[in-house]
Formats: structure tokens, sequence, C-alpha cells
């Protein structure tokens, strides 16, 4: 709970609340604000993990927790952590309470086909009714409570990141990646380029040896007439499409070009395009096949 004029260098979101009212969605966009996250901390071994943050000799961390009915005797150890909290001072903490009315969370619980941790051999609905009684006295101990009967994963998230996100936050980034497609295609990029049709430095013997990163093969492709094209039309593009993706939700983006081996013409436009958005976005570049020249 956090106390007026508390000074503290380290803080705690307890994230707990009726099973199946969105704590996965909201540890993950916790995660996405920075925050070091754990799932399913048995609130018994809280004030042990807090003991070795202090002892950690870090002077700001930043944790969230999920603390729900699996981590056994859920009430008791709960608040008996939050007041030893409380009493040692140096840990401001607060409780995100996630509800939903009873309808919602057993349709929930039928379209996934789980069963309630609290009624594993019954009816939906009695497990939710004895989980709420049992988090009555948590729930009334929480600074925030958010009903999501009627939020849609996004619309949970940006409620999150509105409350918890500071101005130092970042939650949205471009990776920028440049590969060979003989070495085979990224598996986690969002849009590929293939490049292969500019012309390739490695036929020029002065260049071969050299990467986009050295200045010579850079301005080489830079200066070819269809690069200029491009550029210009992916410009176009990423200008269009980048605050779209951060509107919808994303957390990154990740966008890769592709060429033969990825040494030059990937490396090139990977660099060109780390540079004109580094000004608009969080930027990281990464060249995967740069070093990978003899394979």
């Amino acid at each position: 709970m956090v106390v007026e004029g508390q000074q503290s260098t380290h803080e705690l979101v307890i994230i707990t609340g009726m099973s199946g009212a969105g704590k996965t969605v909201a540890i993950q966009s916790f995660e996405d604000l920075g925050y070091y996250c754990i799932d399913n901390l048995p609130p018994a071994l809280l004030t042990t993990f807090l003991t070795l943050l202090r002892d950690s000799g870090k002077n700001s961390t930043r944790i969230a927790a999920v603390m729900d009915m699996r981590g056994g005797n859920f009430f008791d150890a709960l608040i008996g952590a939050l007041d030893h909290i409380l009493k040692e001072g140096d840990i401001v903490a607060r409780i995100l309470f996630l509800d939903a009315d009873d309808a919602t969370l057993v349709r929930r619980y039928k379209e996934t086909r789980r069963a309630h941790p609290l009624a594993v051999n019954g009816l939906p609905l009695d497990g939710i009714k004895q989980e709420r009684a049992l988090l009555s006295v948590v729930k009334g101990r929480a600074n925030f409570v958010y009903n999501t009967s009627n939020m849609k994963p996004k619309q949970l998230r940006e409620k999150i990141v509105k409350e918890f996100a500071s101005d130092a936050d970042t939650i949205f980034t471009v990776n920028i990646m440049s590969f060979g497609f003989k070495h085979g295609m990224p598996i986690d990029a969002d849009l590929v380029f293939d490049v292969r049709f500019l012309k390739n430095p490695y036929y020029v013997e002065e260049l071969r040896p050299k990467t986009g990163l050295q200045t010579e093969v850079s301005s080489y492709v830079l200066a070819l007439e269809d690069t200029q094209i491009l550029i210009q039309k992916l410009t176009d593009l990423f200008d269009f499409m980048i605050p779209l993706y951060r509107q919808e939700g994303k957390s990154q983006l990740v966008i890769a070009f592709g060429c033969t081996g990825g040494q030059h013409r990937s490396v090139t436009l990977a660099e060109f395009f780390g540079a004109y958005l580094a000004g608009k976005e969080n930027t990281v570049i990464t060249h995967r096949d740069i070093n990978r020249r003899k394979e």
C-alpha cells in the first residue's frame, strides 16, 4: 500500500484477483513497461524475496508479481506480507485487483475449456463463488480494482500503461535486422524486405571482403537509383504503418532486410533505416549474419 510522503527506492505491484480476469495480460503489460515480472509467486515467499532484493544493493527496482489462489494459504500469507512491507517502509507496494462478473468468468472458462482451480471436478461457477469470497478482504486492500468484464486485452493493456507507465518508459521498440537468405529466414520478423534485386557489391572485387558497415559499401549501395526509389517508397510506408502498429498496442516491431549473404545490401539498408527511425522511435539494429561470411 502507498503511504503519503513515503520515500522508497523500490516499487512492487501485486497483481491478483479472480481467475480468468486477465492476470496473464496484465503481467505481460508490466513486462513491456520494464518491470521485473514474477508469475505465481507464493505469498509466503514475498518477504523472503524482498529481503533478497534489499540485500542485492540495487538502488531502484520495479517489480510486478502475480499472486493468486495457486499459491496456497493465500489470504493470511499475503496480508501478513503486506503488513510487513508497510512496517519496513522502504518499498512502495500497490495491489492491482482484476475482477469480472460471474457470467463473464464462466463464459471465459467454457471458451478455454479450463477447470477452475477451486472446482477442478465441479462447476466453474462453484469455484468462482468460493474464490470471490476468499478474495474479498484482499480486494478491499487493493489500490486499483479493474473490472475486465467488457474489456478486450488491448484495452486492459492500455489502462495499465496509462496508470503505471513513467515518462522514462519505452513501451514500443522498432527492431531492424539484416540477414542473409542463404542462412534462413528470421522467424521473429514482422516485416521482411527482400533486397536481392539491387546490384550486389559482392561482385565488385574491392568491396567483396567489406560489409555494409563500411563507407565504401554503403555508398555504393545507396548511390544506386533503384536503392533511392526503394528508400522513398519504404520511408512513406514506415511513416504510415509504424504509428498504427504502436496505436494497436504492439510492444515491438521487427523489420528485416534480407540479401544473399547478409553482408552488404541488407546491412546498408538496415543501417540507413535505423538512423532514419532513431529520431522517431526507440530503435535497435541487429546484423544477424554479418560474421558468417565463411559459412
